[in-house]
């Protein structure tokens, strides 16, 4: 039975869990995300130097990214998952306690490489878990969790810093300990050489990640993750706010606003992208997104006004919402349930994330010699070519235990 027939299967208990532990995750990442550059400028640093703490746990994700895939291929995805909270954790308590900005810049740099730790691992027990007609549900399931704690969590974030800079920090790291013992209480070991001595029947050896990169739909699902991560993860959280609020002069409240919007945009799209990606197939929705988001982002920096940026940044989030579900079913797919996809999840995370670190840096170059308008417009069009990468890429819902051949 084709997956356009079939019924649509339950998602199991376990991608609940982790839809769970996501949202306690994200909700505590809102909590610090609007205090730690404040934090950083109480030690009397330059504004520079306090966005570079904001870089520099985005760095050692990068940095970390194919050592975590090692790891998750050798232990399995649990042990990976709950070490990388504890190591969050632990590195927001000692975030709140430093003295000075180096003690700040390494502990919340250390806090980069449990984030890849636990990502990564994420993203291997969807693949692992969700049924292969029901991941791009999965998907978005996760991402709509994650959504949700990340626009709660900066208003709760900005009333606990009335109590101290260093609070949130303190109310992360419990947040990131309640997640664990929710994981460690109620999901099953997987995965893993470590967890094939425990008891696992995969005997299937990790997929390499130039195996994967033989694939097609492997190969477009970097170029548009690195697109995804330079417009969406990158340069709309770095710039957009700096838009609103200086170039229209519309106060600091606009910043906020506009994130807020995209945010809810994505949030609208998600739920339905989840379910045509399952049933339409994941191409579409991919090709779909990257268009619709890579329109409205090239368009942003033309804005006159307030309202107009609120207007596009809504449905430069639709298109974002439509494509990320499919996007990680793809990967998913490649993968397969059979087999631990550390190193090929942790290539992909890379793609994504250096796309985040580049295009802050790149579109904000444009952005003081050119203006706003280039600064948006060349993301747009990065976003937009991106889309070419999916027209010779293969659609791996149609098979029905997807593998990595082109």
């Amino acid at each position: 039975m084709s997956p356009q027939t079939s019924p649509r299967p339950a998602l199991p208990r376990e991608i609940w869990v982790l839809a769970g532990a996501a949202l306690l995750i994200a909700l505590g990442y809102g909590l610090v995300a609007p205090v730690l550059p404040q934090f950083a400028r109480s030690f009397d640093v330059s504004v520079a130097a306090a966005s570079f703490v904001v870089s520099a746990f985005s760095l050692c994700r990068l940095l970390f990214a194919p050592a975590g895939g090692a790891l998750i291929a050798r232990l399995g995805e649990r042990r990976i998952y709950l070490s990388g909270l504890l190591v969050v954790a632990l590195s927001s308590v000692a975030t709140a306690l430093a003295q000075d900005y180096v003690q700040l810049l390494i502990f919340r740099g250390l806090g980069g490489i449990g984030s890849t730790m636990f990502t990564v691992s994420a993203m291997g027990l969807i693949v692992r878990l969700a049924p292969p007609t029901a991941r791009g549900r999965a998907s978005s399931l996760y991402a709509t969790a994650f959504l949700l704690g990340n626009i709660a969590g900066p208003v709760v974030g900005g009333l606990l810093a009335e109590l101290g800079l260093r609070v949130p920090f303190m109310v992360y790291a419990v947040a990131l300990v309640l997640a664990a013992g929710v994981v460690w209480r109620l999901l099953p070991e997987t995965g893993g050489r470590g967890a094939a001595r425990a008891g696992s029947t995969s005997a299937e050896p990790p997929m390499l990640f130039g195996e994967a990169l033989r694939d097609s739909a492997f190969r477009a699902a970097l170029v548009s993750g690195f697109a995804n991560g330079w417009s969406n993860f990158g340069v709309r959280v770095a710039l957009l706010p700096l838009f609103a609020a200086a170039a229209l002069d519309a106060g600091p409240w606009a910043a906020g606003a506009a994130l807020a919007v995209f945010a809810v945009g994505n949030a609208l799209a998600l739920n339905l992208a989840g379910r045509l990606a399952d049933v339409r197939g994941r191409r579409p929705l991919i090709m779909v997104g990257l268009l619709v988001n890579g329109v409205f982002t090239a368009v942003l920096g033309l804005s006159g006004n307030i309202v107009v940026v609120l207007t596009v940044s809504v449905l430069a989030g639709v298109g974002a919402g439509l494509l990320n579900p499919a996007q990680q079913a793809t990967v998913a797919d490649v993968v397969g349930s059979e087999r631990s996809g550390g190193k090929v999840l942790a290539g992909f995370q890379m793609a994504q994330d250096a796309g985040a670190i580049l295009g802050p840096v790149l579109a904000g170059a444009l952005a003081d010699r050119y203006g706003y308008d280039v600064a948006f417009a060349v993301s747009g069009a990065i976003t937009l070519l991106a889309g070419l990468a999916w027209l010779g890429a293969r659609e791996t819902l149609a098979g029905a235990r997807p593998s990595a051949s082109s």
